[in-house]
């Protein structure tokens, strides 16, 4: 394994921050309000990597941690953020997914999200995963730098009393799922799975959509990284993938299976205008999968957030008997009222509220609710009460 130059300091910061994106990621950006409830913090771990053209430099890799209550140690999730295009990298910010996140604390997990070096406060100058032109891409030194920086995110994470190391598990999106593919190559210490969510790079879904540069390599380094791995994995893409297509993940994952790797394959219908976003806007469809594949991997706690039966407590419309504020009543509630369904509305033993409406309502709503640190339960969803 590749030694890693890397010099740790702790620095927490509140910092203005957009939604990641991806290889790309389509999501709206998220406003800075930590989620307490996950005791959500930022430190920055100095890391050393070389980019394409052997130039080599030392920057800060911003972490975003979320982890459950408790001492722990809790196993680790390192997710991985994707790579926007060119025109549209320079306004990718902090790597913060939270809804994500929620289920794997909810499951047992501290997450790790580190930004990696050439995005957000380190763009512009130096970017290690540049991998060269369309017609001569080179895929390999931009997953080896990528995934140098899970393996020393890792590293820092052993020197912490919270988190067991000897037992974690690689994900991302789009270029971070490229980076999870990589990672799962190199068999690090400690690692017992990967998730690879529409996992891929050279993507542009307004030129070519579908049609991203480098296949052929992304086939034939994967296919060669594939003899060396040793967990089994877990695949996830969209037919309506815009960045990498629907028939290219499936060659990329034969060519891994036909060299010896293991990875479970799940292609989902079509979600939204591009389903390379279905990481945020297809929860629904991707959870149940991700948690089959942990429960196998022997974590079996019960983390995603249903519908609970209707309750007789009142009327949906019924304004007087909801316990929350006046202001909350004709702020927040009203807004769930005239939202479509599927929607969800939370209420924290404090009088925090939390809603939201379309894919993976219910856990959202419960998420936004808590992030004040409150504990929260479902009030309503779609058109009926269920508070009790």
């Amino acid at each position: 394994m590749k030694k890693l130059s890397l010099f740790i300091k702790l620095i927490t910061a509140a910092v203005a921050s957009t939604a990641m994106l991806g290889f790309a990621q389509n999501a709206n950006p998220v406003s800075e309000i930590f989620a307490k409830d996950m005791r959500e913090e930022i430190v920055r771990i100095d890391v050393t990597v070389k980019d394409l053209y052997n130039k080599q430099e030392t920057k800060p890799v911003p972490i975003t941690i979320y982890r459950p209550k408790g001492d722990g140690p809790f196993p680790l999730v390192v997710f991985n953020h994707g790579r926007a295009v060119t025109d549209k990298r320079a306004a990718q910010g902090r790597s913060r997914p939270e809804h994500l996140a929620r289920y794997f604390v909810e499951k047992g997990f501290v997450v790790f999200a580190p930004t990696r070096i050439g995005y957000w406060e380190t763009y512009g100058g130096f970017d290690p995963e540049d991998s060269g032109n369309c017609s001569n891409m080179r895929v390999e030194p931009m997953s080896t730098v990528a995934s140098d920086q899970v393996i020393a995110s890792v590293e820092y994470a052993r020197t912490l009393p919270y988190i067991d190391a000897s037992r974690w598990i690689v994900a991302g999106q789009s270029v971070g799922g490229l980076t999870t593919v990589a990672t799962v190559g190199r068999n690090p210490k400690g690692l017992i799975g990967g998730i690879n969510f529409a996992g891929g790079t050279g993507g542009n879904p307004d030129r070519t959509p579908g049609n991203p540069c480098g296949v052929a390599q992304i086939a034939s380094y994967w296919g060669t990284i594939a003899k060396s791995s040793t967990v089994s994995m877990l695949w996830l893409y969209w037919q309506n993938d815009k960045f990498g297509g629907e028939k290219h993940p499936k060659n990329w994952h034969e060519k891994w299976l036909d060299n010896g790797g293991r990875a479970e394959f799940t292609m989902f219908p079509a979600v939204g205008e591009d389903g390379h976003g279905g990481l945020n806007t297809d929860m629904n469809s991707w959870l149940p999968v991700v948690d089959a594949y942990l429960n196998k991997l022997g974590f079996n706690k019960s983390a995603i957030i249903g519908k609970p039966q209707k309750s007789d407590f009142a009327d949906i419309n019924d304004l007087n008997k909801i316990p929350i504020s006046d202001r909350a009543k004709e702020n927040n509630y009203a807004k769930f009222l005239t939202s479509k369904s599927p929607r969800a509305f939370a209420i924290g033993d404090s009088g925090a509220t939390g809603y939201a409406f379309g894919d993976y309502a219910t856990g959202k709503a419960i998420g936004f609710c808590q992030r004040s640190g409150q504990l929260c339960k479902l009030y309503a969803v779609d058109d009926d009460v269920v508070w009790r």
